[in-house]
């Protein structure tokens, strides 16, 4: 689809309903066919942090399916996404102190992950510093991910976005990386990327070192796969402390969670038509 004009396309926050989930529920992931939701559960220091879906009943209504079978540890297992083909990744720190990788992939079918790897070479390779988000292209060749830095404290020091390309089994950095994300990044904290399917528009979370400690979503685009991306823009229709976009495969909708009442739930804006 053609690239709309403003973030401010997007209006009319909705909640969306999980059916027979009781809990928190972040970091949305909307599957490419539209059927199933992934999220995960509270990401609070010293929870046992694991992977959901459920399957859609109606334009704003889920039905909760359980765990996501295999993909879950007794650490921390968030951040949910996959390719066009199934393969499917997600964030974990089940053996960080041993390898320092923390992303995963695996094969989704019926509910579970199976064949689960850790994503090899996307890691810094340095202690503290931690692969917190991220999201996978539509055809499996890119991963669009999070550099953090974290120094003992639950937000990290640093974070901005990074890109990584598939080599064979494995991904490797995008040598220009920084040059594509230059704009996007920015001295605030930069996390929870979310590509289109054309990867023209990136959708992200920035939050303000000293600030309010409130979250926002933010939208940056290129004209071209090759090209920069521009400074980004506030997403406005998302208010509150927001987090964890993910745009749906047409790009008409985007999803996030949202801290309401104290505790998480998962809504939507709808890109506006012409």
């Amino acid at each position: 689809m053609a690239l709309s004009p403003s973030a401010s396309d997007f209006a009319g926050p909705q909640r969306v309903e999980i059916r027979g989930y009781e809990g928190d529920s972040m970091e949305p992931f909307i599957s490419r066919d539209d059927r199933f939701l992934f999220f995960n559960d509270s990401n609070a220091p010293g929870a046992d942090t694991n992977l959901h879906y459920a399957q859609r009943i109606g334009e704003l209504s889920f039905e909760y399916r359980g765990q996501v079978e295999g993909a879950n540890s007794s650490e921390l297992d968030a951040v949910a996404s996959m390719d066009q083909a199934g393969r499917f990744f997600f964030v974990s720190t089940r053996n960080y102190l041993q390898t320092l990788n923390s992303i995963f992939s695996g094969r989704f079918a019926g509910g579970s992950v199976s064949e689960i790897v850790a994503v090899s070479g996307v890691s810094m390779d340095q202690l503290g510093y931690i692969n917190f988000d991220a999201e996978i292209s539509l055809d499996g060749e890119r991963l669009y991910f999070v550099d953090g830095l974290f120094r003992g404290g639950a937000v990290p020091e640093r974070a901005d976005m990074a890109i990584a390309v598939r080599t064979g089994n494995g991904f490797e950095r995008h040598p220009e990386s920084d040059v594509i994300l230059g704009q996007a990044n920015t001295r605030a904290l930069e996390y929870a990327p979310s590509i289109s399917a054309d990867e023209l528009e990136l959708f992200f979370t920035r939050l303000e070192p000293g600030g309010s400690m409130s979250p926002s979503i933010f939208r940056s685009v290129r004209g071209d796969p090759d090209d920069v991306f521009r400074t980004g823009e506030l997403v406005s229709a998302a208010q509150g402390f927001v987090e964890g976009p993910s745009l749906s495969l047409d790009g008409s909708v985007l999803y996030y969670h949202k801290l309401e009442d104290g505790v998480f739930v998962i809504y939507k804006v709808t890109r506006k038509g012409p």
